[in-house]
């Protein structure tokens, strides 16, 4: 109708328009549900980082990791509360962990789990020599209350101690810090930046629970993926990203392919390429996206 009424602007040719623009949003919903159709993709997340062997240079890496996903969560409107954070000696961190609250965090952020590398000239380096750094990422559905885990108390070891570094007078005061440990699975969790040692043991607890659901979901896959020959272990040496400082900037995902120069980007943030190019390839199954 717009072409024979042969003008651009016309009533016709400006309700085409719309149309299309609608439709594009919708295709881009619909291509969203598809891609994000997992079990758990609609819950929030719970997110550790941890730098590898390196020191300084790697505690810096893994720091800058966590500024860029709560720059991320940031502009895409969710809510991040700091669990945990063990400052590094110098500087960095030796360990971080976040929740991130608001549909379909875990669904997005499941694609960075893995070892992230960094490739720079070291500003701890007084010799201005190119060091290469490893953090490692780890992401956990935030289980909610309609999926049951159930912890035997006699299974738990909880310790409570002085929480360390910045925190307010009340925080740093008290025994406020909580250390809770799954026996039968040696696993370990820490939250010190709550004001009160109620809150810090809920939201221990809630990352405790996040934990042992998501071991039960990798042993069920373990199992099914026994036969797979594709199977990838997540170990130091098989990083998902290398982000490339010097001698060239780049950032590329090494599952996808995906490049992009703009690292300055990237390190704020802006990584929703790499995030629908993984998702994009599970949803096609291409071996080279699937989940290591």
């Amino acid at each position: 109708m717009a072409e024979e009424e042969g003008a651009e602007d016309s009533e016709a040719a400006r309700e085409a328009e719309g149309a299309l623009a609608a439709a594009g949003v919708e295709l881009e919903k619909q291509e969203l549900r598809v891609m994000l159709a997992g079990e758990y993709d609609r819950l929030g997340a719970i997110v550790s980082i941890h730098p590898g062997a390196g020191g300084l240079e790697a505690q810096d890496w893994a720091e800058m990791l966590l500024r860029l996903y709560m720059r991320w969560a940031d502009r895409r409107g969710y809510k991040v509360d700091l669990a945990d954070l063990q400052p590094g000696e110098g500087a960095g961190i030796k360990s971080a962990t976040f929740t991130v609250e608001g549909d379909y965090a875990y669904g997005y952020l499941k694609a960075e789990a893995g070892i992230h590398r960094l490739v720079r000239i070291s500003p701890y380096d007084a010799s201005a020599r190119r060091h290469t750094s490893f953090a490692s990422v780890f992401v956990f559905p935030a289980i909610d209350e309609k999926i049951e885990v159930v912890i035997n108390p006699a299974d738990l070891k909880v310790d409570t101690f002085r929480a360390s570094g910045a925190g307010g007078q009340h925080v740093n005061k008290t025994d406020s810090a909580v250390r809770m440990t799954h026996i039968p699975t040696g696993i370990v969790v820490s939250c010190q930046n709550e004001r009160s040692q109620h809150k810090n043991r809920s939201m221990a607890l809630k990352i405790l629970k996040a934990r042992l659901f998501e071991l039960e979901e990798r042993k069920k896959r373990e199992q099914f993926e026994q036969f797979s020959k594709e199977k990838k272990e997540i170990a130091w040496g098989s990083q998902i990203r290398s982000y490339v400082l010097q001698p060239y900037r780049m950032v590329k995902d090494h599952r996808t392919g995906v490049e992009i120069g703009n690292t300055d980007a990237v390190l704020d943030g802006a990584i929703d390429p790499f995030i629908e190019a993984y998702l994009m390839g599970v949803r096609k199954g291409d071996a080279a996206a699937m989940p290591a």
